[in-house]
């Protein structure tokens, strides 16, 4: 990676040890210590049939049902049976998790299953049958409160993050684990050389991201795919309510019965403290990792789809940010579909790059994987490209100023500063896709503004803001900003059910299998469709935040606000021949709640302006919008989301 990751004292006297050691064999046997003898991968040489099953509960040092005895998490794990036998000590792949037996994992919603004796035989997902034969031990880790765990969920809470930090710690001799869930004799991880790697989607990611900025030691890298990073910025934005729900629901979606029956304060606590009114709380604080992004050691390899709508990249982008801010060792891969798994929609490719990832950071394999780019994005359906860093050096913040234009309710898009008002009432029955397919005519629930035709390519690469002076008619409003691609193109299908693939009938395996626990999962392919307009970065706001960002208050009708908007994280080409269009609403149907009443909304254009992320800055942007685009948008397939799927959020969502 072009920023180098900052290491553990423990793993730095590792690498001197393992330089010295290259040093004096070369002195001795310099034939021996040439470059095509060191290991660059991790090879399947044990077996799996044969591998170690068993189950540990770690205490987690918490007593969250309050029944007066430290809750313990039940712990999964298969490993290869011959490292033991050779006195070798092997690193942890570990995904933590609440969906163990109430959801599943995956595209096929795997639960874990287990034999008379207890002990897990089938581990969810393909990591146990591709990783064990190469030397790794697989984990999975029952969140507090949920399936043969203790404790209660407490949604992103200290619970929650402990769950998975005790098992980190244990894996390195610092905590204590038992052979039962009640009593039992003491089990140690002589098997592990403390080197932890965290992988997981959804809720499972942000498990990662929150064990990760507590800086425990032994935690060297974490792969969140779609993780959520500040657990407000999940339930709410900027003061506006993105669901009908809040943290109880969810807890009570994954929670044990036996959890339901003991951790009702807890529940209290969650419905209490999470007010609807989107006022942030010491509840939505605790759970804001990126506030201890400087606490990191771990590298970070992260995973979104740039079209999510469950976990929204505004996740992604905050805590990208932080990360680099302190010099974390990062990459990341950026894909077209909404809230899937790299394993649906790049398997071959993925697979690949994961072993390549964890061979580096848990076994120290010198493989070039930290030399090569930063960053994957798909452009189009099954089409990527790279970048040596993300967001590319070249990203700048660029202002756009909206314009009235010569037709009515139709405003331009430009460098000039802007004049004039522009006006629309807040229709709760219309969303961004119903805004973007009339961008060219004009309409009374939004304000639409659209540069000219582009004479080349433009790319947008980071996150936007918009910073709007509104005078509401109401004492309640919320509003909308959202970046289109207008014109023709083919996208990946991300609002179907597979959210950008469909599920084949054929299968690939991954590893070897036993009866109980099969490598062969289904495969996918992107599921595409033809869209005009393509909507690819999006923000909400209640209007009351205006003064502070944490607590709303009431409007006075008829008098102006100053708000600034943060738009969702994107890398997205607008292609010649397209327009890039900003649209002001109120309700987005389907993604926030409308505010209490229907306010009318008047933009002063003077000061309201949108700020882009343009690679090439100001200087591209007038050069693509310089009078030769094509006088007719030309199809393409530049890609992003045509539209979205209301309903109640689950981390994790149909492709868990």
């Amino acid at each position: 990676m072009p920023i180098p990751a900052r290491r553990t004292p423990r793993l730095w006297s590792t690498l001197v040890a393992a330089v010295v050691a290259a040093l004096l064999a070369a002195l001795v046997a310099p034939g021996a210590a040439r470059a095509a003898d060191r290991p660059h991968a991790s090879r399947p040489v044990y077996a799996y049939d044969t591998a170690i099953r068993e189950s540990v509960w770690v205490d987690t040092r918490l007593d969250g049902d309050g029944d007066g005895r430290t809750d313990r998490v039940a712990v999964d794990i298969v490993r290869p049976r011959e490292p033991a036998r050779q006195g070798r000590r092997i690193p942890v792949i570990m995904d933590a998790s609440p969906y163990y037996s109430c959801c599943g994992r995956g595209n096929e919603s795997q639960l874990k299953t287990y034999d008379a004796d207890g002990n897990v035989v089938q581990m969810p997902l393909y990591y146990d049958n591709y990783f064990v034969p190469r030397g790794y031990a697989v984990v999975g880790v029952d969140l507090a409160g949920t399936n043969r765990s203790d404790g209660c969920v407490d949604v992103g809470g200290r619970s929650d993050v402990q769950s998975a930090k005790a098992v980190v710690d244990w894996l390195n001799g610092r905590a204590r684990a038992y052979t039962t869930r009640t009593g039992g004799e003491r089990a140690r991880a002589a098997w592990s050389n403390g080197r932890t790697g965290m992988i997981g989607k959804s809720y499972d990611a942000t498990v990662a991201n929150g064990v990760a900025a507590t800086g425990v030691e032994g935690l060297e890298t974490i792969v969140p795919i779609s993780g959520i990073s500040s657990w407000y910025d999940y339930y709410f934005q900027q003061g506006a309510p993105l669901y009908d729900s809040g943290p109880d629901w969810l807890s009570d979606y994954v929670e044990s019965p036996d959890a339901r029956a003991r951790c009702a304060a807890v529940q209290k606590r969650l419905v209490d403290e999470a007010p609807r009114s989107g006022d942030r709380t010491r509840l939505w604080q605790e759970r804001d990792y990126t506030e201890d992004a400087r606490k990191v050691r771990a590298s970070v390899f992260a995973v979104h789809g740039m079209q999510d709508l469950n976990v929204r990249t505004k996740h992604l982008g905050q805590w990208w940010d932080a990360l680099a801010k302190n010099g974390v060792e990062r990459k990341i891969w950026l894909s077209q579909t909404g809230h899937v798994d790299p394993f649906d929609y790049r398997r071959a490719q993925w697979v690949d790059t994961l072993h390549r990832w964890f061979d580096h950071e848990l076994l120290g394999y010198d493989n070039g994987i930290d030399r090569e780019p930063m960053a994957d994005v798909e452009r189009t359906p099954d089409h990527w490209t790279t970048d040596r860093v993300w967001p590319p050096a070249a990203a700048r913040a660029t202002a756009l100023r909206p314009d009235t234009g010569p037709q009515a309710g139709v405003g331009t898009l430009g460098l000039a500063p802007g004049a004039g008002t522009a006006s629309f009432t807040d229709d709760p029955d219309r969303s961004e896709t119903d805004w973007a397919a009339r961008l060219e005519t004009g309409t009374p629930e939004k304000a639409g503004f659209l540069s000219r035709p582009l004479g080349r390519d433009l790319r947008l690469s980071g996150t936007s803001t918009v910073t709007v002076t509104a005078t509401p008619s109401t004492s309640t409003a919320h509003l909308s900003a959202v970046l289109v691609d207008l014109g023709p193109a083919t996208i990946r299908d991300y609002t179907g059910p597979g959210e950008g693939i469909e599920t084949l009938t054929g299968r690939s395996c991954w590893g070897p299998s036993t009866p109980g626990d099969s490598s062969c999962y289904l495969d996918t392919r992107a599921a595409t469709t033809e869209t005009g307009a393509t909507v690819f970065s999006r923000g909400w706001a209640d209007l009351g935040t205006y003064a502070d960002p944490d607590r709303g208050r009431p409007l006075t009708p008829g008098e102006p606000y100053r708000l600034t908007i943060s738009l969702a994280a994107a890398d997205h080409v607008v292609p010649k021949g397209h327009r890039l269009a900003l649209i002001v609403a109120g309700t987005d149907k389907g993604l926030i709640d409308p505010p209490s009443s229907r306010p009318t909304i008047t933009l002063d254009l003077s000061r309201t302006a949108a700020r882009v992320p343009v690679v090439g800055g100001a200087g591209a942007f007038a050069a693509a919008t310089s009078g030769h685009a094509l006088a007719t948008p030309q199809p393409s397939t530049a890609d992003g989301p045509r539209t979205f799927r209301p309903g109640r959020p689950v981390p994790g969502g149909s492709n868990r």
